[in-house]
């Protein structure tokens, strides 16, 4: 009696769910349209009627009818592989051209949604066909590949209004952006410096790497003024020293040396820049007297000189090799003085074991030089060891004037941007410079068969005609052989001792 009763309940509340929900029965016969059947007339007013009146009527809380809803456009196709065979021999242009022309009648014989999305499927299924899909029109098939749903097409831009700035273009813009933010970050300044700086904001972005001036923005015209103030201090102070006896031999050496300071320059035949190098020079050395003036200090000057006057004139190098400092204002002129001689500083505080007694920091360069060409380049290194060449000859210069004699100025000036960038450019990259300048040259250089040849050849390096494309090669060399042996354990061993 149980079973049957269950049975007669089972019974019951199938009859009562499919009553419920018998005007949309899976399985029932239903009419399917596509591009060779469509839909007549009369079905799509009788369409719209119903779409009519199904709005009229109170949304019933039927779960099986709000799943059948969802899923109105899964009727489309079926899985009939039978028919898929009669299908691939349609014609897929025939279908395309058909669908389309009934498609526009279609949509412009009603403005209601079922037509409209029966029109979509239309364009849908021939565009399938279109590309090679299997599936035909006016037969219940479903494609077997899942087709994504298209995804929103963005406007239209021109192109042609769109500004293009090329690469030094963005790179200064970048270089605004750092230098005229309240507080500059100091990595990204040194990464975006290291492939070189753009002339235009060379001269702020060189004084905030050496550290003259501060990150902040709000403190660098503080500390110009007063960091100018105190080095014209020093000249009130010390200058007139020059002529004491303690004092005589410093300033002959440097009085000396200024004339051979970039002799083909006619910048720096001027008696006013002689001036200004004497006082920077000579400063320098009262302030210092573990080292003194050594010489090859004053060709160090002269790239911050080019870099800060560049700022007040022409950026042009023509420009800048013949200016006439004359026509520069007096209060302009002694800026660059005083910010040279600053920079000059910041830089031989770095390397001034350079130039203490013995000269011991180019000591252990040079030999840390012959480390590094021996395992970068053997054969290079045993060609000198053949012909007796010893390093010191030819690298002691390079140290002590950091290349300044061996490449252009300008090249001088791309060659600090990098060493700025480095942090440690000046005491530590300078070597792995050197070292890739030897790799450069490498068969020049072998080609020289004795030791006069040889030496002659490095002391006058065939660079005349360098530009910032070379020195950008030399620098990536450079920085190769630093990532290889910088911090190998056994690397540059006589620095350990």
């Amino acid at each position: 009696m149980a079973a049957l009763g269950l049975n007669s309940d089972t019974k019951k509340s199938k009859k009562t769910f499919w009553k419920r929900t018998s005007d949309k029965v899976p399985g029932s016969i239903k009419p399917v349209y596509g591009a060779k059947h469509p839909p007549t007339e009369a079905v799509i007013q009788a369409s719209i009627g119903n779409i009519d009146q199904s709005k009229n009527r109170s949304r019933r809380a039927d779960s099986f009818a709000d799943f059948d809803n969802s899923t109105l456009d899964a009727w489309d196709d079926t899985d009939d592989e039978l028919m898929l065979q009669k299908t691939r021999q349609l014609s897929v242009e025939e279908d395309v051209s058909s669908s389309t022309s009934r498609q526009k009648q279609d949509i412009s014989s009603t403005n209601s949604g079922s037509v409209v999305a029966q029109a979509k499927a239309i364009d849908i299924n021939s565009s399938a066909l279109y590309q090679g899909n299997v599936g035909g029109p006016g037969v219940g098939i479903r494609q077997t590949v899942i087709r994504e749903s298209p995804k929103p097409v963005p406007p239209a831009m021109k192109l042609s209004n769109i500004p293009v700035p090329d690469r030094e273009a963005a790179k200064l813009q970048k270089f605004g952006q750092l230098l005229s933010g309240p507080m500059t970050d100091l990595e990204e300044l040194r990464k975006i410096s290291w492939s070189g700086i753009p002339p235009s904001v060379r001269s702020t972005t060189w004084k905030i790497l050496l550290g003259y001036l501060p990150s902040n923005i709000d403190r660098r015209s503080l500390t110009l003024e007063r960091k100018r103030a105190e080095y014209f201090s020093f000249i009130d102070q010390y200058y007139e020293t020059r002529h004491e006896p303690i004092h005589r031999d410093t300033y002959r050496q440097i009085h000396i040396d200024i004339p051979r300071t970039n002799p083909l320059m006619p910048l720096f035949h001027q008696p006013e820049v002689h001036e200004i190098f004497e006082r920077i020079l000579y400063i320098w050395a009262i302030r210092h007297p573990a080292s003194g003036y050594v010489q090859g200090m004053n060709d160090l000057v002269t790239p911050f000189f080019v870099v800060f006057l560049s700022e007040f004139v022409d950026d042009t190098a023509e420009a800048i090799d013949n200016y006439n400092v004359k026509k520069l204002e007096e209060e302009k002129l002694s800026f660059i003085e005083a910010d040279s001689f600053w920079c000059m500083s910041k830089l031989l505080d770095g390397i001034q074991d350079n130039y203490t007694f013995a000269q011991p920091g180019i000591q252990l360069k040079v030999n840390a030089l012959r480390e590094l060409v021996q395992r970068v380049d053997a054969s290079l290194h045993g060609h000198f060891g053949r012909h007796n060449v010893e390093y010191l000859q030819f690298a002691f210069r390079w140290m002590n004037n950091l290349l300044m004699r061996e490449i252009p100025l300008k090249c001088t000036i791309r060659l600090w941007d990098t060493y700025m960038s480095e942090g440690d450019g000046f005491a530590n990259f300078h070597l792995y410079v050197c070292a890739a300048m030897l790799v450069q040259f490498s068969e020049n250089i072998k080609r020289k068969k004795d030791f006069h040849g040889i030496l002659l050849f490095l002391q006058n390096l065939p660079t005349k005609d360098w530009n910032n494309e070379q020195i950008g090669v030399l620098v990536a060399e450079a920085y190769r052989w630093k990532f290889m042996f910088a911090d190998a354990p056994n690397h540059l061993s006589t620095l350990k001792k």
